[in-house]
């Protein structure tokens, strides 16, 4: 816990000009100009958690205006949304070569606020897809910038 603080959910952003998300060969999903989020599930994690951290994510001011800083939305460019489960966000590294996982979620607590959080950015007007829960994934990206913020709620 950094300066006491209880950590939580976990959103990595990063702005893309198109990603992709492909399992065994076959196309998933995938956006055009907007945001990959890789989203960690923390023990503990609630809807509220999910709902105000999509919705920071969603108004997060990362995209340029015409004079190339960053004061637009994802919502004011009308941006779409690629949103990927990603437990190793969670990795404490703090001891010995091996990551544990322990402050993951349980996985059906974890795909439910997963799916929870990834319903917020249609709520909003946002077009968002998502990966495949729990598979392995292979994510593709074109990063514009670049430009990856981490957040937390």
């Amino acid at each position: 816990m950094a300066n006491g603080k209880k950590k939580n959910m976990i959103a990595v952003l990063q702005r893309v000009l198109k990603a992709r998300v492909t399992v065994d060969g076959q196309l998933v999903s995938e956006i055009g100009t907007g945001l990959l989020i890789l989203l960690g599930v923390r023990k503990g994690d609630t809807e509220d958690k999910a709902r105000e951290l999509a919705r920071r994510c969603i108004q997060m001011r990362i995209f340029e205006d015409k004079d190339g800083k960053f004061n637009r939305s994802l919502e004011e460019v009308r941006g779409e949304a690629l949103v990927v489960s990603q437990f190793t966000l969670l990795a404490d590294t703090a001891r010995g070569r091996r990551p544990s996982f322990t402050d993951a979620e349980v996985p059906d607590r974890a795909k439910f606020l997963y799916e929870f959080f990834l319903n917020r950015f249609a709520e909003s007007g946002i077009t968002a897809r998502g990966g495949i829960f729990g598979a392995r994934m292979i994510v593709s990206l074109d990063n514009n910038g670049p430009v990856t913020i981490i957040m937390e709620e």
